[in-house]
């Protein structure tokens, strides 16, 4: 319901919010329209915490958009994986194994059944077992027999996992079987670094994808990138810091770091990509890198998505708890939107990787800070 407010007497309200600002205008009009209003509730739906904040402040009833969000809590979302105490097989209650192709394959009912799990969701235990879950029907689960050791063992670029989960994330990222790869965890759990060394063993050494197409949201991207000098490339430069950073960090051991990353970087089929620009594109064999996902709303989660074409892969990376917008929270991000709509695409897996490798100065202040 629109009702007019006269500003004059608007203006006589001393307590108003001063209307150097549209939010500020807004929230004095429906300040006005409740007081007018009487036993009529009146309630400010916006995605701009801060202005729900504010009019919190002033009196007025205020929420988010509820339309656009899957989850009320994220700690609901899947992490990729379910890390039980002691044994798995103590909760087995009939198993049928059988070989093929080189691989154990494991019929299993459980005992207590394990609380909503997907198609290509891990199970980990205590005894280093790791079942792939590939199949689930009724009470019964269909378990890929995956040994912990040659998980651990895998590399790419020279990279090896340094734990179980970043592990799970370097198998999925190499899968050619899996087109969509979801990684989101705490700054420095490895998302970027893991994403890149198999990016690049997959364009340089087996040649699966023909380049890398390099990406991410920055608040205020739609309106800084034209001020930027340069090429399209070129104003991407600055926002996609993160993959220089962790080029630099694969050739840390090189004699010329410096000199590496510049060859790489001219060796490597690697694009920087403006989101304004991928509209309407279709990337054909390539590895599509999206940073910085938390920060994207689920319609350009969407657009960027289905730019992927025959041949190839899209890897989102992002951490919930870095979200620089006031117009998007967890639960109404992308990246919680992407995660919850693809928890049972057959060839997509997401992983949720766990503690802070980059520095013990970096896990401390993620921790307390």
């Amino acid at each position: 319901m629109r009702q007019s407010v006269d500003p004059d007497e608007q203006g006589a309200d001393s307590s108003a919010l001063p209307e150097d600002l549209n939010d500020n205008k807004i929230i004095n009009q429906v300040v006005e329209l409740q007081r007018r209003s009487g036993d009529v509730p009146v309630v400010l739906v916006t995605n701009d915490i801060n202005m729900r904040l504010k009019a919190r402040a002033c009196g007025v009833a205020a929420e988010d958009y509820q339309t656009d969000k899957l989850v009320d809590d994220v700690g609901q979302l899947s992490r990729g994986y379910h890390s039980l105490t002691g044994s798995f097989w103590d909760r087995v209650s009939k198993v049928d194994t059988h070989q093929g192709h080189g691989r154990t394959w494991h019929r299993v009912q459980l005992i207590d059944n394990l609380p909503a799990v997907h198609v290509n969701e891990f199970i980990l235990d205590e005894q280093g077992f790791v079942g792939w879950i590939k199949g689930i029907k009724a009470d019964e689960l269909l378990l890929l027999d995956m040994h912990q050791e040659p998980l651990m063992h895998q590399e790419a670029w020279g990279l090896r996992p340094r734990d179980i989960h970043q592990a799970l994330a370097l198998f999925a990222l190499l899968d050619p079987d899996i087109h969509l790869v979801n990684l989101s965890g705490a700054a420095g759990s490895g998302k970027t670094i893991l994403a890149l060394a198999a990016a690049i063993e997959q364009t340089v050494v087996s040649k699966r994808y023909r380049r890398i197409i390099a990406t991410r949201s920055v608040q205020g991207l739609d309106e800084d990138i034209g001020f930027l000098p340069g090429t399209e490339a070129e104003k991407m430069e600055p926002w996609l810091g993160a993959i220089t950073d962790n080029l630099e960090a694969l050739h840390m051991d090189d004699e010329s770091t410096h000199g590496s990353v510049d060859y790489i970087l001219q060796k490597v089929p690697l694009q920087f990509k403006s989101l304004n620009y991928i509209r309407g594109r279709s990337f054909q064999q390539s590895l599509i890198l999206i940073d910085e996902c938390q920060n994207l709303t689920p319609h350009q989660m969407k657009t960027i998505i289905t730019r992927a074409g025959n041949g190839s892969k899209v890897v989102c990376l992002g951490n919930l708890a870095q979200i620089d917008t006031p117009y998007l929270s967890a639960t109404s991000s992308g990246l919680t939107y992407l995660t919850e709509r693809f928890k049972d695409f057959p060839h997509g897996m997401h992983i949720t990787l766990q503690g802070v490798p980059r520095s013990v100065l970096a896990e401390y202040a993620e921790a307390h800070m």
